[in-house]
């Protein structure tokens, strides 16, 4: 780390006419956080202020770009140890983000009395438009300082809003997707489905015990009005019976409620009366990591335990075809091990070079494939070249391939609980779409999970 130093100037040591500047430009990020302190929330709609201003950028906070005027005193002009007792601004234009901001500040009196300092403070664009005019009244240090300057903190925004948004747009301008919600027992999952129906996303039947459903829709203020609620009285017999739907064409989706993953997989999967098209069924994630630059998706992390190379093959194919619907054309993805080179003693890495190779000769279709790779070069540029790994898919993958449904499981959730990552996921290869929503999924999530599944079903063909 390399340390450097300031030091601060005293009331004797400035002199009328002195003069500092800054520049920096607005990003997205940086309105964002403006936002999550001061409440500016005007910024957060990014798309619909550029829809509304007629393409040009959203509209940034006006006083985002005067505390630029701190940072100039504090690390300049007078420099550490000053005290700010009075600013008045006059605001000329607004800012927008995208715009490089010039601040400039110069001495223009001093009180030798009160040992105040008053500086003219103005802003302008990059274009020459003035921002804001104005005067700050500062108390310099008495004593002269030295203080260590160290490197600023890197800014992580995690802007849920930044990815699954368009998801749910998206979704929101097809049809209402008739849904099965199995088992809708607790106030997270009737909640849930209830608001995907607000919302204009599905058409929900509710199957399960209609002596439970209603008394707790009752107790949430839930008007269930239309909705259908198929009287299922085990979770058991609801999970065969969504799925019955589903096979019948009379449901095009099926929502998890509250009854267990494995019980309404298990109904999904039967060989006798489940939902198999063909191919194995096998389950996505869509992930929006704060420090990632798009959506990652990972697949399979929540239905093939341990899968042979035959079912990776479907795993493969499925998250493909998934990410061609969600308009991802050509998807870069990185069939992952604990190491980026072919060992015969990892067995991962032998699998995932047969599947690139299956690539190569068009057995699978529809993507950038590259792997073995290790989890730091697959979602890190520099990693890669550190390793001299020379890879279309490193750095910029859209999907990650676990080797098993361990290391996916583990995968995800060091996303979501140590990075911020918002988890969205669906099942795939089965005749319709299957939202599985966690317990501990909120709003945001549970509605990209079910827009997920709403643009799947839609893409659909009719599966007799």
């Amino acid at each position: 780390m390399n340390l450097g130093f300031i030091e601060s100037k005293t009331f004797e040591e400035i002199a009328i006419g002195d003069a500092a500047s800054t520049e920096h430009v607005l990003t997205t990020d940086d309105a964002m956080a403006f936002a999550s302190i001061s409440g500016f929330h005007a910024v957060l709609n990014s798309d619909e202020q550029t829809q509304r201003g007629g393409g040009l950028p959203p509209t940034g906070p006006n006083m985002w770009c005067a505390s630029l005027i701190s940072g100039l005193f504090s690390m300049n002009t007078p420099g550490p140890g000053c005290t700010l007792t009075n600013v008045s601004l006059s605001f000329k234009n607004r800012i927008r983000v995208g715009d490089r901001i010039l601040v400039n500040v110069k001495v223009v009196a001093k009180d030798e009395a009160t040992k105040k300092i008053i500086f003219d403070c103005d802003a302008k664009n990059g274009a020459g438009t003035p921002i804001f005019t104005g005067t700050a009244d500062l108390l310099a240090p008495t004593e002269k300082t030295r203080w260590t300057t160290l490197p600023v903190p890197e800014l992580i925004v995690n802007n849920q809003y930044r990815h699954y948004l368009g998801l749910i747009e998206r979704a929101n301008q097809k049809p209402p997707v008739r849904t099965a919600i199995v088992w809708p027992c607790d106030e997270v999952s009737l909640g849930g489905a209830y608001q995907a129906f607000k919302d204009n996303l599905i058409a929900p039947v509710l199957v399960g015990p209609e002596k439970t459903i209603r008394p707790l829709a009752q107790k949430m203020e839930i008007d269930l009005g239309s909705i259908c609620v198929e009287n299922i009285e085990s979770s058991r017999m609801a999970a065969l019976r969504g799925v019955e739907l589903a096979r019948k064409n009379e449901v095009q989706m099926l929502m998890k409620g509250s009854l267990h993953t494995d019980e309404l997989m298990g109904a999904v999967v039967s060989r006798d009366g489940g939902m198999r098209i063909g191919r194995r069924i096998s389950h996505v994630f869509a992930l929006d990591v704060p420090s990632y630059h798009k959506t990652l998706f990972v697949t399979d992390a929540a239905v093939n335990i341990q899968p042979d190379f035959e079912t990776k093959i479907d795993i493969l194919q499925n998250a493909i075809d998934m990410l061609h619907v969600i308009d991802i054309p050509d998807p870069k993805v990185a069939i992952l091990s604990a190491v980026e080179s072919v060992n015969p003693a990892i067995p991962s890495t032998l699998d995932a070079a047969a599947l690139c190779k299956m690539v190569d000769r068009g057995q699978i279709t529809g993507a950038t494939v590259d792997g073995p790779l290790a989890f730091d070069n697959a979602i890190s540029s520099d990693a890669a070249r550190i390793k001299k790994i020379k890879s279309e898919v490193a750095g910029d993958a859209d999907l990650l391939m676990v080797p098993n449904l361990e290391a996916g499981n583990i995968l995800f959730k060091e996303l979501q609980y140590l990075a911020g990552a918002l988890a969205a996921g669906v099942v795939v290869g089965a005749k319709v779409p299957v939202v599985l929503t966690s317990r501990a999924d909120g709003e945001l999530a549970r509605m990209a999970s079910c827009a997920l599944g709403v643009l799947l079903a839609k893409a659909a063909p009719d599966r007799a």
